[in-house]
């Protein structure tokens, strides 16, 4: 399994999620974050915001279809500027269910 955590700008949650969902992608986990990356924020007038609001993203997905999970956040959170976001992908070793306490295949 895979965990995927991507950073993406607040504006696109709904194009992100739509795009996860028409892949079958329905549990996420989703919290606002601050941050920056090269863009070192943004400059208006005299003042620099360098913490932006941000949406993380995080959900777990079999091996085979962790690059259609990264494809759909691609797509759904692309603008072409700087700032679009960011995504990490890391193995799963294991996954276990807090109501039952089983461990998951």
């Amino acid at each position: 399994m895979k965990m995927i955590r991507a950073i993406i700008r607040p504006e696109k949650e709904n194009e992100v999620l739509s795009h996860l969902e028409g892949e079958g992608f329905f549990a996420v986990t989703k919290f606002p974050v601050l941050g920056c990356g090269r863009q070192r924020g943004v400059q208006v007038g005299p003042f620099t915001y360098d913490e932006l609001s941000k949406l993380m993203l995080i959900l777990v997905v079999e091996d085979q279809d962790y690059e259609r999970a990264v494809l759909a956040i691609e797509k759904g959170g692309h603008t072409g500027n700087p700032g679009d976001g960011k995504i990490f992908t890391q193995d799963v070793r294991d996954v276990f269910t807090v109501q039952t306490g089983s461990k998951e295949l």
